[in-house]
């Protein structure tokens, strides 16, 4: 294949690569293991950390505005 570059397209390593740092944020952030044992509860636990995370990722994004 030549160079990383042509593999990295064909292969979509860019937006691999963006989801494993998601996920490592949420492992370090929230914790790396559910506590919870039923398979519907850990699903709600899951959802709750998603939600926390988008929270704490909204907290840290700047407030835009138009200047005229």
């Amino acid at each position: 294949y030549g160079s990383n570059k042509y593999w990295k397209e064909r292969y979509g390593y860019h937006k691999r690569s963006l989801s494993e740092t998601a996920m490592y944020r949420v492992k370090q952030l929230l914790g790396g293991r559910l506590s919870l044992r039923n398979y519907n509860a850990q699903v709600g636990e899951t959802y709750a950390m998603i939600k926390a995370l988008n929270k704490l990722t909204g907290l840290g994004m700047p407030e835009t505005c138009r200047i005229d």
